[in-house]
């Protein structure tokens, strides 16, 4: 299940060579659209709305099309952000963060860091991230892998390395059936 940034919808081209390698691996995937963005809205809602928007769609897919399943939950930069966030609540296996924007810009305040996001997560994450991404480079830690491919934040210039990295990660994921609530 993978989310978009928030500047753009799920036709991204790193979202659709990450779909492409999934669907390789075996995976079925769906791609969420964002309320706001399902409104004609350009700008994010809060956090915490998104992130209950998201729950309900993880929710509705373990009910029906996904039922037993085992579940990885991801998405580009903001969605990345809000899979991190849910992980637990989704009972998700594993997190595909493509492009996560560690540092911000922030005009005349110092940068935030969402490093703590990231580090929250208690399941295998896959970081794919552009090597100019001015939203800075993510450190490796406890069962979290950086891979770094050509381009910035948009991950624009190589769709290949972005499916590569992202089918060899899933085909080394161990993942069991959906457990039961």
């Amino acid at each position: 299940m993978l989310g978009h940034g928030a500047g753009a919808g799920i036709d991204g081209p790193d979202l659709a060579a990450a779909t492409e390698a999934a669907v390789g691996e075996g995976f079925s995937v769906a791609l969420v659209e964002q309320p706001y963005r399902v409104a004609g809205r350009r700008s994010p809602a809060p956090a915490k709305r998104l992130d209950e928007a998201w729950v309900a769609v993880v929710e509705h897919l373990r009910a029906n099309e996904l039922a037993g399943l085992p579940l990885v939950v991801g998405g580009r930069s903001l969605g990345a952000r809000v899979a991190c966030r849910t992980v637990d609540e989704a009972r998700a296996e594993a997190v595909l963060c493509l492009a996560f924007p560690l540092l911000p810009p922030r005009r005349n305040k110092p940068p935030q860091s969402r490093l703590p996001e990231l580090e929250a997560v208690n399941v295998p994450v896959l970081i794919v991230q552009g090597e100019s991404d001015r939203f800075g480079m993510p450190p490796e830690g406890p069962d979290r892998k950086v891979v770094k491919v050509r381009g910035d934040h948009g991950l624009k210039s190589d769709s290949d390395a972005i499916a590569a990295a992202v089918a060899d990660w899933l085909g080394s994921l161990r993942l069991t059936a959906a457990p039961s609530r």
